[in-house]
């Protein structure tokens, strides 16, 4: 059986490990992204850049969304020189965004509409994973979608978790992910500053904790980043506010109470308004007053 072309929209940390997996594992990839010469750049080792959605759409039997948001999701889809109109009836579109699970449900419905299939389909796992195609997918979608889709979400992911037969589910437990991510790393960069705060040397309370019970992958991961003094943004604050966000939205609409969530949320926008919003995540342990922290050139510098 033929592979499915596939087309990759938006070729950042996640976005082209996703392109390169799909690219090594033998998929035709067509890529499209709206910095200038990144797409370009990528296909010199295979693939074929085109200049917009609508253009890449056109010859993709699959098209895989790696944007921010539900914003530039619609942008690429339905926006000027956009997919939906383009791709070919029964073709595929799947979205790795985290989104409002209403939102998603909602796309499906859309993309139905004009004989297109549609993948729920939020990812996870940071950009090494997706380079190395061990990175996971929270899917959702009706089975004539996966049959489309199957073999596209197997050659890019490590583990594809098929959690419903329609759109929503995969948003849903994404979402819960991410209060789970958001939380440990806020709680992560509240300990490291107490560490740092009572005098505690960092990269010994790094060692003891990352072999002992508190221990999280967040914190293991994440205050690499701060003791490197490191903040360029593989997953940046404002991602935090955006996905923390749509936590308590959903959960808002229910009346359930999510008092850490709530506090993480309110850490990451003091981050933000701090005018650390476009740094790497781990940056909201600059929020903490009175402490020092480590620099890249492995002096320490005060934050007020």
């Amino acid at each position: 059986m033929t592979q499915p072309t596939v087309g990759i929209i938006g070729l950042g940390a996640m976005g082209a490990g996703i392109a390169q997996t799909l690219r090594n594992n033998g998929f035709a990839i067509h890529v499209c992204d709206v910095r200038p010469g990144v797409a370009e750049a990528f296909v010199a080792d295979g693939g074929t850049a085109h200049a917009t959605t609508a253009a890449l759409a056109a010859v993709s039997d699959v098209v895989v969304s790696v944007v921010v948001n539900a914003a530039q999701t619609e942008s690429v889809l339905f926006g000027e020189n956009g997919a939906a109109a383009a791709m070919r009836p029964g073709s595929t579109f799947v979205m790795c965004s985290t989104v409002d699970p209403n939102w998603s449900v909602a796309l499906e419905a859309r993309l139905n509409a004009l004989g297109l299939h549609y993948v729920d389909a939020p990812i996870s796992g940071g950009a090494a994973k997706a380079a190395s195609g061990q990175m996971t997918m929270m899917t959702s979608a009706q089975p004539e979608a996966y049959a489309a889709a199957n073999a596209v979400l197997d050659g890019m992911a490590g583990k594809v978790y098929r959690l419903g037969h329609q759109a929503g589910a995969g948003s849903k437990v994404k979402i819960i992910n991410q209060l789970l991510a958001g939380v440990h790393i806020a709680v992560a960069a509240e300990a490291m500053a107490l560490g740092l705060r009572e005098g505690v040397d960092a990269a010994a309370l790094y060692e003891v904790i990352t072999h002992s019970a508190g221990n999280s992958w967040m914190f293991e991961n994440r205050m690499a980043h701060v003791l490197a003094g490191d903040y360029t943004p593989l997953s940046a604050v404002d991602i935090f506010v955006k996905d923390l966000g749509l936590v308590l939205d959903t959960a808002r609409a229910s009346k359930f109470p999510l008092p850490l969530a709530a506090t993480a949320h309110q850490m990451f926008m003091q981050a933000s308004t701090a005018g650390f919003a476009k740094e790497d995540d781990s940056a909201v342990i600059k929020i903490f007053p009175g402490i020092t922290l480590p620099t890249s050139e492995g002096q320490d510098k005060e934050k007020a």
